[in-house]
């Protein structure tokens, strides 16, 4: 049996000239097998000695290793799964669906699959949990008449791209299918490989993985191990569904609604994740209600400080939230990180100053047209400025202290700045009121 892959020619007729060759050269010998019919590539490396057939086998892409070992008898299948580096392993054992991974372990030594089950199992929200593992590469030196051919034996629908690696299986470029069959037979591969655009780790979380479709206009996302090796895309559909699922969850976090929580969740469930941050917001507004408290005899001197604390309170939140939604998102999108947290606390509280300004002069002429009474427009006034520049740096600095101590920016940020913007809004308000109350008196608040 012989066959041509390039320059490479693979001497089957002299056993013991296959055995040094499978040998010597096995990412040689990987392009040629994977040139041939599955049936022919299994009966070669069947033939051989398994420490002889092992290097090649695992040079071979994943698709190809696979279709070799369906066909090669039992005890050299288990020894090239057991010997094998294990992340070739694990990326030929995710070719198959779940019933034959089992069967393929439940064959292996007891601490070989054990090996091979854990790094199966990626971690829940990581790209590895997002991928197809069936992928089927081309590689760097091929000429585009083999590329062809290989596509052929994929056998597989609405491809766009086909990724190519090195003899190394590592990630070197891509391939459009429409470039593929366009270009002349002869030309080199490489002659129309294209730089790749985004690539992800396996073990990168869900939240880098919609960065980068933010940044890039991607289809399909190609997946690497630590080693570069490429194991699989994360295809289009997995990216939408996964920037919907990223957004749901900062939604809910926000609020203090539990990540794991669904539209369908029993309503028991619901109740253990949601009671315990409600509970914690009651004890802030009963902190915020206190703050009101200490000033009651001066609410009930002038009642129209009662009309007007809403205004205060609601404003200051309002700002602290545009604060908090953009600390976040330059968290979570990685345009800053805690050493830049002099820059963007000192930023917001700016803007919460300057606003608080602007926001000071239009109530303080809406509340003096309403009252005509220059105390009380000069107490909100104060306030207003107080208050939205306490809520610009705790919209900032909320996120980034959550982060620095090692906890998620998003887990109910909203409720730690209401508390802040409350009892801060409510104490400036009224503080100063109670200060300015002769002046309150003489303009007849």
């Amino acid at each position: 049996m012989a066959a041509e892959a390039g320059a490479v020619v693979l001497p089957a007729a002299d056993a013991a000239l296959t055995q040094r060759f499978l040998l010597d050269f096995p990412h040689e010998a990987a392009r040629v097998l994977e040139a041939l019919p599955a049936d022919d590539a299994a009966a070669l490396l069947a033939a051989q000695a398994p420490h002889a057939a092992l290097p090649a086998w695992q040079a071979l892409a994943p698709d190809a290793a696979r279709s070799v070992l369906e066909r090669v008898p039992e005890p050299l299948g288990r020894h090239l799964l057991a010997e094998a580096e294990p992340v070739a392993s694990v990326a030929v054992l995710t070719q198959f669906d779940e019933q034959g991974r089992r069967q393929w372990l439940q064959r292996l030594d007891a601490e070989v699959a054990r090996e091979l089950r854990e790094l199966l199992a990626y971690p829940d929200d990581c790209a590895g949990r997002m991928m197809d593992p069936r992928v089927s590469p081309l590689r760097t030196g091929m000429t585009v008449a083999e590329a062809i051919e290989r596509l052929r034996q994929i056998r597989r629908s609405g491809l766009r791209e086909l990724f190519v690696v090195d003899d190394e299986g590592r990630l070197a470029g891509r391939v459009e299918v429409q470039d593929l069959v366009l270009a002349e037979r002869d030309r080199p591969l490489a002659g129309i490989t294209r730089g790749v655009v985004a690539v992800v780790g396996d073990l990168d979380p869900r939240e880098e993985v919609v960065e980068t479709l933010q940044r890039q206009p991607i289809t399909a996302l190609p997946v690497v191990n630590l080693g570069g090796r490429f194991i699989g895309v994360i295809r289009q559909a997995e990216l939408v569904a996964a920037v919907e699922e990223e957004t749901s969850l900062d939604i809910q976090t926000m609020v203090g609604a539990s990540p794991d929580e669904r539209a369908l969740s029993t309503p028991g469930f619901a109740v253990r994740k949601r009671l315990p941050w409600l509970q914690i917001n009651l004890l802030t507004a009963f902190l915020a209600a206190s703050v009101v408290g200490l000033f009651e005899g001066t609410i009930a001197k002038f009642t129209a400080l009662a009309v007007l604390l809403p205004v205060v309170a609601g404003q200051s939140g309002n700002a602290g939230a545009q604060a908090l939604a953009v600390t976040m998102r330059g968290l979570a999108l990685r345009e800053i990180s805690l050493r830049h947290w002099p820059a963007v606390v000192g930023k917001e509280a700016l803007t919460g100053l300057v606003n608080g300004l602007a926001v000071a002069l239009t109530t303080g002429l809406g509340v003096y047209a309403w009252s005509r009474s220059l105390g009380l427009v000069a107490v909100i006034m104060l306030a207003m400025v107080i208050s939205m520049f306490a809520a610009g740096l705790a919209g900032a600095l909320v996120p980034i202290l959550l982060r620095r101590f090692g906890q998620d920016p998003a887990t109910a940020s909203s409720i730690i700045l209401t508390t802040v913007t409350d009892v801060v809004g409510f104490f400036s308000f009224l503080g100063i009121a109670a200060l300015f109350a002769p002046m309150l008196a003489a303009g007849g608040g």
